[in-house]
C-alpha cells in the first residue's frame, strides 16, 4: 500500500501551471529525488504532501498510519536553546498531548472520558516514552544533549534538525535541499543516516552525487507535468535525453503536418466545396493544440567578460602559517598559483578555507611567511552570503546601477537582453531582490560576476540553490574560462567537474596540494581506509584503490549476446510505441467503438512498459560492463 497519492492534483502561480493534473505516490522504502528549474513547483508538490497547501484540483490521499517528518531547508536558528530542547519539539503534538493528560490528572472535578481519550491517543503515538526516543535518537546522532544551539556550527544544527525529525519515527520524510551549507564531511554523514532510514524518503537535491547515491527513482517537474524515471541519477540522465529528442521529434512533425493542413484549408474555391468537413475540425483541433502547447523553459546562456591575462605567476606562497586565536589554520604551508589553475579548496566549515582564499589575493596578511603576488590581476568574487547585493534594489540596479545597457567583452547589451540570458523576464528583472528565491539570488550573483572583466574567478559556493541544468553551464564556462579559478565547493560531481588540484584542509593546519578532484584526493590522501568505502560517494566505490584504470567487466557469453541484442529489439518496440502513440492521437480516434478504444489505449500503456523495461535492462547491463 502506497504512503500517499496524489490523483489529477493541480496547483497554478497566476496563470503559470506549475501542477497540471499530477498523479503520484511513493511506496514505503522508496527514496524518490525530485528534479527540476528553479521555479518549476518543486517546492510546491512538498509543500501540498506536507498539508501546508491546499491543491487548486483533484485529490491527496495519505495512508491514515503514515506520520510525515520535515527536514526544511532553513538552517534551525543560532539561539540559546538546547539540543535535546530542539530534538524533543519534533514530539511538541505529542508533549502537548501529555501535558494536558497531566493537567487532567491532578485535577478534582477530572473529565473521565476526556482523560481515557487522551490517553488512548497518547498510548497510539508511544508516548509514554517519549524521554527513550529522544536519546536514542540523540544518541544514534552523536548529538551533545546539553549544548545550546548557538555553540553549534551549521552542520552541527543541521544534525539537531534531523534528530527532531527523527525521533517523531516517521514513515516519509520530506527533505528540501538537505545539503545546502553543509561541508563534505557531514554530507557524507547525512547520506549514509538518510540510506540506514527504512522509511520513505522524498528530497529536493542540486547534489548530484547524493541524488546519485540515494535515489531509487527519479521524478521529474516539468512544464505542470511529472515524469517517474526508475533508478539513480545517472540512468535519469540518458533517459531524459532520449526523451527530449523524441519530444523535439514529435513537435517537428506535428508542426510539419499542421502547416500542410493549413495549405490545404487555403486552397481555391473547388477544394473548400469538397473538402471534408472531419478534416476541417480536425484542423482546428490541432490548432488548439499548438497553441496550448508548453514550451520547455529556456536555458540560461551566459558568457564570461575576460580582462586581458594576467601574468603567468598569480601567487606563490612561501612557508605561510597563520592562527585564529588559539586555532592554527594553517601551517608552514607552501603553494604555487599559476594562470590557468583551477583549484578546488576542500575542508570542514570553519577550517579556515576563507582566510587562505584572503591570503592568495593577497587581502590578509598571514602571521609568518611570504606571499609573493603576480601582476595584472583583475578579481571577480562570488559570495555565499550575497554581500555583494542590495535586498532592496531590483535587479538590474543591482548589477548595471540604473544603466540601461551593459559592455560585454566589447559589445554593448541592453540590460533587459542580458538578464535574459540567466532566465529573467523583463518583469522578473525588476523585482527587488529580497524578493528573489535562493537559486534566483545566485543567478542574480552571477550576471553580477560575469558582467565585470576578470582573468580570477574566486567562486565560494556558487551551487548553492542553483538547479543542476545551470550549474552544468556554470561547469562548462569555468572550464572554457582561460584564466585562473579558485573554488570553494561542498559539491563533490561539481569539484570532479571542474577543478584540476584540490587543497585540502587535513587538520592541525596541514593543507596539502593534491592532482585532480575531489574522487582523485580520495584516491591519493594518506592513511586512507578503504574498509570505509561505504562513506564514500558512489564513484569512489566503484572505482579501485589504484590510480591505473578500471578494466571493463567481462559479461557472460548470454549476457553478452543480450546486450548486443538490444539496441535492434529497443528500436523495434519504440516504432510499435510510435505507432500507437499516432493512432491514438488521430483526430477520429474517440469516436470508434469503445471496446476498441480501451482495447488500443491499454496496448499503447503496455507497449510504454516494454520500452522501459527495455531501457531499463540496457542500463543494467552497460553498467554491469563497465564494472559499476
Amino acid at each position: 500500500m502506497p504512503l500517499i497519492r496524489l490523483d489529477k492534483v493541480s496547483v497554478a502561480f497566476g496563470d503559470k501551471p506549475l501542477m497540471d493534473q499530477v498523479d503520484f505516490q511513493i511506496d514505503p522504502g522508496e527514496r524518490v529525488a525530485l528534479v527540476g528549474l528553479n521555479g518549476a513547483g518543486k517546492s510546491t508538490l512538498l509543500k501540498v504532501i506536507a498539508r501546508h497547501q491546499k491543491p487548486d484540483g483533484g485529490e491527496f490521499w495519505q495512508d491514515p498510519a503514515c506520520r510525515i517528518a520535515e527536514l526544511p531547508q532553513a538552517m534551525p536558528a543560532a539561539d540559546e536553546r538546547s539540543v535535546e530542547a530542539v530534538v524533543t519539539e519534533g514530539l511538541a503534538d505529542l508533549q502537548a498531548l501529555r501535558h494536558a493528560y497531566d493537567e487532567l490528572a491532578v485535577s478534582e472535578n477530572a473529565d473521565l472520558k476526556e482523560l481515557e481519550r487522551l490517553q488512548h491517543a497518547i498510548e497510539a503515538q508511544h508516548g509514554w516514552n517519549l524521554e527513550q526516543r529522544v536519546a536514542r535518537v540523540m544518541e544514534r546522532l552523536e548529538l551533545p544533549a546539553n549544548k545550546k544551539m548557538s555553540e553549534l556550527s551549521g552542520g552541527w544544527r543541521r544534525r539537531a534538525a534531523l534528530g527532531a525529525a527523527l525521533v517523531q519515527e516517521p514513515q516519509l520524510l520530506l527533505l528540501d535541499e538537505p545539503t545546502n551549507h553543509l561541508d563534505i564531511e557531514t554530507i557524507e554523514w547525512l547520506e549514509q543516516q538518510l540510506l540506514d532510514f527504512r522509511g520513505g524518503l522524498l528530497f529536493i537535491s542540486h547534489d548530484r552525487a547524493l541524488v546519485d547515491k540515494l535515489a531509487t527513482r527519479i521524478i521529474e517537474l516539468d512544464r505542470g507535468v511529472l515524469t517517474s524515471f526508475p533508478g539513480n541519477y545517472s540512468a535519469y540522465q540518458v533517459a531524459k535525453e532520449k526523451l527530449l529528442a523524441e519530444e523535439e521529434r514529435r513537435n517537428a512533425e506535428f508542426d510539419k503536418k499542421l502547416a500542410q493542413e493549413e495549405t490545404w484549408i487555403r486552397q481555391g474555391i473547388k477544394a473548400r466545396r469538397t473538402r471534408n468537413e472531419g478534416r476541417v475540425r480536425a484542423l482546428k483541433a490541432m490548432r488548439t493544440e499548438r497553441t496550448e502547447r508548453r514550451g520547455r523553459q529556456g536555458k540560461a546562456s551566459f558568457n564570461m567578460e575576460e580582462a586581458r591575462r594576467s601574468g603567468k605567476l598569480v601567487t606563490e606562497l612561501l612557508s605561510v602559517s597563520h592562527s585564529f586565536g588559539e586555532q592554527t589554520l594553517i601551517d608552514n604551508l607552501d603553494f604555487l598559483l599559476q594562470r590557468g589553475d583551477r583549484v578546488g579548496l576542500i575542508g570542514p566549515n570553519g577550517a579556515g578555507k576563507s582566510t587562505l582564499l584572503n591570503i592568495l589575493l593577497g587581502r590578509l596578511q598571514p602571521e609568518s611567511g611570504e606571499v609573493r603576488l603576480g601582476t595584472k590581476m583583475e578579481v571577480a568574487y562570488f559570495d555565499q552570503l550575497r554581500a555583494q547585493l542590495d535586498p532592496e534594489k531590483n535587479i538590474i540596479d543591482n548589477i548595471a546601477g540604473g544603466r540601461e545597457s551593459i559592455e560585454i567583452n566589447g559589445r554593448s547589451r541592453h540590460m533587459i537582453s542580458y538578464l535574459s540570458d540567466f532566465l529573467f523576464s523583463p518583469e522578473r528583472a525588476r523585482t527587488p531582490v529580497k524578493a528573489l528565491s535562493g537559486g534566483e539570488c545566485n543567478r542574480v550573483l552571477l550576471a553580477k560576476l560575469f558582467s565585470q572583466p576578470a582573468n580570477i574567478l574566486v567562486l565560494d559556493e556558487p551551487t548553492n540553490d542553483l538547479d543542476v541544468e545551470t550549474l552544468e553551464l556554470l561547469e562548462e564556462i569555468l572550464m572554457d574560462f582561460d584564466g585562473t579559478v579558485l573554488l570553494v565547493s561542498h559539491d563533490r560531481q561539481f569539484l570532479d567537474n571542474v577543478v584540476t588540484s584540490t587543497l585540502v584542509f587535513e587538520g592541525n593546519g596541514q593543507v596539502r596540494d593534491y592532482v585532480g578532484g575531489y574522487n582523485d584526493w580520495l584516491r591519493q590522501r594518506p592513511g586512507k581506509d578503504v574498509s570505509k568505502a561505504a562513506n564514500k560517494p558512489v564513484e569512489s566505490r566503484e572505482k579501485p584503490a589504484q590510480p591505473a584504470a578500471p578494466k571493463p567487466k567481462k559479461l557472460s557469453y548470454k549476457l553478452q549476446r543480450e546486450l548486443d541484442e538490444l539496441p535492434g529489439k529497443l528500436e523495434a518496440a519504440e516504432a510499435a510505441l510510435e505507432q500507437l502513440q499516432q493512432e491514438t492521437a488521430a483526430a477520429d480516434f474517440y469516436q470508434q467503438d469503445h471496446a476498441l478504444v480501451t482495447e488500443r489505449l491499454s496496448a499503447l500503456q503496455d507497449q510504454e512498459a516494454v520500452v522501459e523495461a527495455l531501457m531499463d535492462r540496457w542500463v543494467e547491463l552497460e553498467a554491469m560492463q563497465e564494472g559499476g
